[in-house]
């Protein structure tokens, strides 16, 4: 187990942390990485994560080792010899190390097997969460593996839950804002931009697509150009559309993910729906309104995380564009 060092410092150990997706939920554990880093200045921290969102993990402060996964291509083709090849090559990298501390972030059956095939040290232990909590999936195999099962108040906002539980992991206490530690090399984008993310994979999260344009044209009105996002071919042709009905708009082409975080970062603003892109605004602290239709803020949304230059507005079926055009002139985000 992890003990305080000589003169009282914190001793060097290894961790890992098991979060394999999705986008979102990968954004919302790296504030729990920094309060680790905080309490334990000296462990080597590596991350189990699905290979499409590794690139983000590459860019969360104190992460030195990234093992990526890939449970949702290997699905397609259990059997096939390349499937299996892989299998044993992301075990041969997850036993590279042997660690003191195994924290299953994610609460699933898929989770649970990978914190189950890290190796421990004689004395290392694995925790995840005893619980489900509002909003989230949970499947009991997480708890049955752990060694420490962390109890939580099932109404918890998703990146207090991961914080939470690394706290108990660690012993200390969760103790300010969330401070999320996504490196970033912000592009120097030729005018005032702001990115319109208005893709989701669930389409009762979405907005009206008059809305966008509306708010499109209002941005245009104030000096901004308009940046439109999309994540697929689908999203792709909507942008294409918008940009045609707008005076200054334009599509972004598709991105490699840290590309598109560099990206953001230049922007002066981001309006989005609930999506990991949009969580990827708010971790690196753009100006950002964030839009829902489900009144879920309180377990995803900015607000919830005491933070000031991001905002959520919810209506259902839908906010209307006035009530997220006053919220957007809150944020008093300037050409």
């Amino acid at each position: 187990m992890l003990r305080p060092g000589r003169h009282g410092r914190r001793g060097e150990g290894r961790v890992l942390i098991v979060k394999l997706s999705s986008l979102g939920d990968v954004v919302h554990a790296m504030p729990a990485v920094q309060d680790v880093r905080r309490a334990w200045p000296n462990l080597h921290i590596d991350w189990v994560v699905e290979r499409a969102f590794a690139p983000l993990v590459a860019r969360c402060e104190g992460v030195e080792h990234i093992i990526p996964i890939d449970l949702r291509r290997w699905r397609k083709a259990p059997f096939a010899g390349s499937t299996c090849q892989a299998w044993r090559a992301f075990r041969e990298d997850l036993s590279a190390h042997a660690y003191d501390v195994v924290v299953d972030l994610q609460g699933l059956t898929k989770s649970a097997l990978v914190a189950r095939l890290a190796h421990l040290k004689p004395l290392g232990r694995r925790y995840a969460m005893a619980n489900r909590t509002e909003g989230s999936g949970y499947e009991a195999p997480t708890r049955w593996v752990a060694d420490v099962a962390v109890r939580l108040e099932p109404h918890v906002h998703a990146v207090q839950r991961a914080r939470l539980v690394c706290a108990q992991a660690f012993s200390y206490q969760v103790d300010g804002p969330a401070r999320f530690g996504l490196v970033s090399h912000p592009v120097a984008l030729q005018r005032a931009t702001v990115a319109l993310v208005h893709g989701s994979s669930r389409a009762d999260k979405q907005w009206p697509r008059t809305h966008w344009l509306e708010l499109g044209r209002m941005l245009n009105a104030q000096g901004f150009r308009v940046a439109l996002v999309h994540g697929n071919d689908s999203e792709r042709v909507a942008s294409e559309a918008m940009a045609q009905a707008l005076p200054d708009a334009e599509v972004w082409p598709a991105m490699e993910l840290d590309r598109l975080i560099d990206h953001l970062a230049g922007c002066a603003g981001v309006v989005g729906v609930d999506s990991g892109i949009s969580h990827i605004a708010v971790a690196l602290d753009v100006p950002h309104l964030q839009i829902y239709n489900f009144d879920t803020a309180w377990r995803t949304g900015p607000q919830a995380l005491g933070a000031r230059r991001q905002i959520s507005v919810y209506a259902t079926p839908h906010p209307t564009i006035d009530a997220v055009w006053q919220e957007w002139e809150t944020l008093a985000v300037q050409p």
